[in-house]
């Protein structure tokens, strides 16, 4: 499934591709480790601040055992980060989120991700 255009980053058009290939194929992360800078600065209304790609690999873990279908807004590429705002369709529902990335070294090296944590949580997410 493509979520964001050909014009995105490849390591963001891969992100999507593993946040929407379901948990049976995500494993352990490995695909997606390869991704994240080991010193990954990630910022979220549930997690709070982390840092570091392993603690990012678990927490993605719940959001992609219960996401059916991401349906993008819109997508805005700068030079060296990107924006995204799209409907996660979840088990009871969908939920509107915005993630912001940074790159560095073709690696995705800070993001962080607004949305309502009560309507996430109220439509199943994890």
């Amino acid at each position: 499934m493509t979520v964001v255009g050909d014009n995105a980053p490849a390591v963001l058009r891969e992100y999507y591709r593993i946040l929407t290939g379901g948990i049976e194929n995500y494993g352990d992360g490995g695909d997606l480790a390869p991704l994240l800078a080991d010193d990954l600065h990630f910022e979220g209304p549930i997690a709070g601040q982390v840092t570091g790609a392993a603690p990012f690999l678990q927490g993605v873990r719940g959001f992609i055992a219960n996401v059916q279908k991401i349906d993008l807004i819109q997508e805005v590429h700068g030079p060296d980060g990107t924006a995204v705002l799209y409907d996660a369709h979840l088990p009871e529902g969908t939920s509107r989120l915005t993630e912001f990335f940074t790159f560095a070294e073709g690696k995705i090296q800070r993001l962080c991700i607004l949305y309502d944590p009560a309507d996430y949580l109220a439509k199943g997410g994890a």
